[in-house]
């Protein structure tokens, strides 16, 4: 298992000990991630989980029967502006691919931003967030991770977006991330390019900025986990990494982050958002805090403002 495999294994788990999603809805989420049963009955045991309290602790039980995660009451809203409308668009991948994003242009730009979906896929939560940035005055560009795969339109679950993004290699994202890079320097000539991420999108955001880019002057990975011996040393971009006080398992790479970011000497500031969870600045997600995530957002544009403009 790779550690990007293991990071969304354990996204599962996390999210059963927390009452979001039942055991049994748990082991088949692991099974599709490829863990067999005592595999994913042990990480789960690992990450705290009780199955002799568990009324869906049999794995055999049809899945349909498995209540849906919690969502936010309604009352909170998003953090930022109402967002501009967002476009479906393509352009051109690696190797002849076709890439699908969603687009979303400011009316008078002050620099453009690449904006990488969580492990659920292209959805329309990225959509607003990318049109969100849009309207704060940063053009914005959300790739698909699974354009190669048909989009994540294509897939009826959303645990099967997670599972088919954790059989995908890192060189291909790394590539399809460049194209997309590409895509948005084409779309926004001459305008400073910056980059930010959420969970999974905030770990391919390091992702890239290990890759060696050196077309973006800013990023913002919310949450991420860095990657095994990353080394930015080829990146010139100015980080803005956010991280969630109560997020233990993402929180366990921010020292080996700082010590990345000090020996690339590139400009920096790690900040942990107080009395929150991971996944915090999710407003479609149970564990969404609204103060939090509007303080974070004004945290990611005045560095936008500081590094784009």
């Amino acid at each position: 298992m790779t550690p990007f495999q293991r990071y969304l294994a354990e996204e599962v788990a996390l999210d059963h000990v927390e009452g979001l999603i039942s055991r049994r809805e748990a082991l088949r989420r692991l099974g599709l991630l490829g863990l067999t049963l005592p595999a994913a009955t042990a990480l789960l045991a690992a990450c705290g989980a009780t199955p002799d309290t568990d009324p869906g602790a049999d794995p055999d039980t049809d899945a349909a029967s498995t209540p849906p995660a919690a969502a936010p009451s309604g009352t909170a809203s998003p953090a930022g502006p109402a967002p501009l409308p967002t476009q479906e668009i393509t352009f051109p991948g690696p190797d002849g691919t076709t890439l699908r994003a969603a687009w979303a242009a400011a009316a008078v730009p002050k620099g453009a931003v690449l904006v990488m979906h969580e492990n659920r896929g292209l959805t329309d939560h990225i959509r607003s967030v990318t049109g969100r940035l849009a309207a704060s005055g940063y053009s914005a560009l959300a790739p698909d991770l699974l354009s190669r795969d048909g989009g994540t339109a294509a897939f009826a679950d959303p645990a099967q977006v997670t599972a088919k993004l954790g059989e995908i290699p890192q060189e291909r994202f790394v590539a399809d991330m460049k194209a997309a890079v590409g895509e948005l320097e084409r779309r926004a000539e001459g305008a400073g390019l910056g980059m930010i991420g959420f969970c999974f999108g905030g770990g391919m955001t390091w992702l890239l900025l290990a890759s060696g880019e050196t077309r973006l002057a800013a990023a913002a990975p919310f949450y991420g986990p860095l990657p095994d011996d990353a080394d930015l040393t080829g990146t010139k971009a100015s980080v803005l990494a956010i991280y969630a006080e109560q997020d233990d398992r993402v929180n366990a790479t921010r020292d080996a982050a700082e010590a990345a970011l000090t020996k690339a000497g590139l400009t920096h500031e790690l900040v942990t958002v107080p009395g929150v969870g991971h996944a915090f600045f999710n407003d479609t997600g149970a564990r969404y805090d609204e103060r939090a995530a509007s303080q974070a957002y004004d945290y990611v544009l005045t560095w936008f403002g500081r590094h784009l403009s």
